[in-house]
């Protein structure tokens, strides 16, 4: 059996995704309601469907499929990137620490992969290529990502956002969160993978 499944069943993995899930509800509820000066242009009226969407998005899902055990490891995973973000937003490190963004551009997407890796080994035991398939899932989600900051930009979305992109942070960010990718796509399987079937993948 996959260490994943192992994991999901664990009660101290239940709170945790519980508590990542409290927070960014509580994390965009002072945003939306509290007039914060770190937040002004941050447009977080227009991100919060978005980065609430993984709060509702599985248990959605487990209750028109019951999942056996419930997938907290994963689920946990796709909301962390948006707390983080989120909570970059209101503590204004982004605006405190240029560096902040391409930090959290290769944490979120360590973080995103390792979502990736946590559903899909819930049911899959065969590790090869699967840290490509982990890399290529983090490739293309940072293509989609910029294609979406770039639609913001350009006014796509009743003018929200007000973003600046240049060529050089476009291309920065798909460095960024690519390498993040593959380094979440190793670790993915090193931690969710059971040995034995990492084992089977390398012999």
């Amino acid at each position: 059996m996959s260490r994943v499944l192992e994991l999901d069943r664990n009660p101290r993995v239940r709170v945790a995704n519980l508590t990542v899930k409290a927070l960014l509800v509580a994390a965009f509820a002072v945003a939306l309601t509290v007039p914060l000066s770190v937040l002004e242009g941050k447009a977080m009226g227009f991100r919060a469907p978005l980065f609430l969407a993984p709060v509702v998005i599985v248990p959605i899902w487990h209750r028109l499929r019951p999942l056996d055990p419930y997938p907290h490891t994963g689920d946990a995973f796709l909301a962390a990137p948006f707390l983080v973000d989120t909570l970059g937003n209101l503590l204004g490190f982004y605006d405190r620490y240029p560096v902040t963004d391409d930090v959290l551009h290769a944490l979120n997407w360590v973080l995103l992969v390792l979502a990736f890796h946590g559903f899909r080994f819930r049911k899959v035991h065969d590790g090869r290529d699967a840290r490509l398939l982990g890399a290529g899932f983090g490739a293309l989600a940072i293509v989609a990502w910029e294609i979406l900051e770039w639609a913001v930009s350009e006014d796509g979305f009743g003018g929200a956002g007000g973003l600046a992109l240049t060529y050089g942070d476009t291309v920065g960010d798909l460095l960024l969160s690519t390498s993040g990718g593959v380094v979440g796509s190793f670790l993915g399987v090193h931690w969710f993978l059971g040995a034995q079937a990492r084992r089977a993948a390398h012999p």
